[in-house]
């Protein structure tokens, strides 16, 4: 079964809580704190991978959630980091947060890999709060709790041609043709239910053909089987539009040709960009040959007469997708939201914990950062300190949770009284 659309559930591991405990040894009256830090919790990992082809596995597993990081333990023991959770996906898998449906990033290449949400950071045992005036604390710090995020993983093949045109028109058989793929062709509609790839091999060069499912009238709007696939297209540099132009099925090529360039155009901007190259198929069945002179005069462009029956025309249309191919540039990424994660940056993150001393103790991305990029002894650099707290919402989230003047707030290595 071929599935190339499905939301899933996404989860990075919690940290690791922080422990609470004393070096206990027989001579040793004052061992003091010795509890050790959580582990970090593991992350959510995805990777591209050219031998999966669909996205049928996620039908049956909707959620994936890292492991969680180990507690500290006593002797400054730190808690066992969690291993990643990778999720291998098809190549040319985009990954959107379902809620905005931004786009998070887009595997393109064989291998690829995305860290899609960070582990949570373990806590700090209780060693880490000892210092001169605290020599004995009995408290230690919880780890991160990770949030839940829906993603939605939308397959788009990876082609440098893109076949299109009505059902039934030929599209399989001049792709079997072509290369040595082996799609199912039989003479009913929808025979192809899902995008086939072949590549043809010219002399040293090479390049894939997608085979796009039929397409009908209203597909951009969700008739058919057609408006699933429409997707597929986006990616390729060129498109080779096929028509009956035998009429065989009681359907006039030239309405058939606008209907589909419009259904593209429908369905995105760009699609009708892509350049074109008209075939006219099942040239075998055709008596009347004047019938090609009229189609090339009703839709003004060159068409290619061939016939994948007795291979009538193939040469010259393998030279002239070949030279397009050269021309054109290659299939495009599709660029990520910049602006935008499925999480805060490690940099701005910050907790606040009320110890059970009554001090507030600060911690995340956000101090390390300062703790990186600040001098205290500089009245400049302090300056720059006190802004990026309270431009991050630092100040204010220490108010919300009950800070008064003189109460201590602990910032990484520092310690200081609070004073409105």
């Amino acid at each position: 079964m071929f599935l190339d659309y499905v939301k899933i559930f996404i989860k990075a591991g919690n940290g690791g809580n922080g422990k609470v405990s004393f070096h206990r040894e027989k001579f040793v009256p004052n061992g003091g704190p010795d509890g050790g830090d959580g582990g970090n919790g593991g992350d959510v990992v995805f990777v591209a991978d050219s031998s999966i082809n669909t996205l049928i596995d996620f039908k049956f597993q909707k959620f994936y959630r890292a492991e969680n990081g180990g507690d500290g333990e006593a002797k400054n023991c730190t808690g066992k980091s969690a291993p990643n959770l990778v999720i291998k996906v098809p190549q040319g898998t985009v990954i959107r947060d379902t809620k905005t449906g931004k786009v998070v990033a887009d595997l393109y290449d064989d291998g690829e890999t995305f860290v899609a949400l960070k582990g949570g950071r373990g806590g700090k045992g209780n060693n880490r709060f000892a210092h001169a005036r605290r020599q004995a604390p009995t408290f230690s710090q919880l780890g991160e709790v990770t949030e839940e995020h829906q993603v939605t993983l939308e397959l788009k093949t990876i082609a440098d041609v893109g076949l299109v045109g009505f059902p039934n028109v030929g599209k399989s058989t001049l792709l079997s043709v072509l290369t040595s793929a082996k799609p199912k062709i039989a003479n009913y509609h929808f025979t192809t239910i899902n995008p086939n790839l072949g590549v043809v091999q010219m002399f040293d060069d090479s390049f894939v053909i997608a085979d796009i499912p039929g397409l009908i009238e209203g597909a951009s709007e969700g008739a058919g089987l057609g408006h699933h696939f429409l997707r597929h297209i986006e990616r390729v540099r060129l498109i080779v539009h096929i028509v009956d132009i035998s009429g065989s099925e009681g359907r006039d090529p030239v309405e058939d040709y606008k209907k589909i360039n419009n259904e593209l155009a429908s369905y995105s901007e760009n699609l009708a960009k892509i350049p074109q190259i008209v075939v006219a198929g099942k040239a075998d069945l055709l008596y009347d040959r004047e019938k090609i002179e009229e189609f090339e005069k009703a839709i003004g462009k060159k068409v290619y007469t061939v016939s994948s029956l007795t291979h009538e025309g193939l040469d010259e249309l393998l030279k002239i997708m070949k030279e397009k191919v050269e021309e054109l540039p290659p299939p495009a990424r599709i660029e990520r939201d910049e602006d935008f994660a499925l999480e805060e940056k490690s940099d701005q993150k910050f907790t606040i914990t009320r110890l059970d001393d009554g001090t507030f103790f600060v911690d995340g991305g956000l101090v390390d950062f300062l703790i990186q990029n600040v001098t205290i002894s500089s009245e400049d650099s302090f300056a720059f300190f006190q802004k990026v707290l309270k431009d991050r919402g630092v100040i204010a989230e220490l108010k919300k949770r009950g800070m008064k003047e003189g109460d201590i707030v602990s910032i990484g290595d520092l310690e200081f009284e609070w004073v409105d």
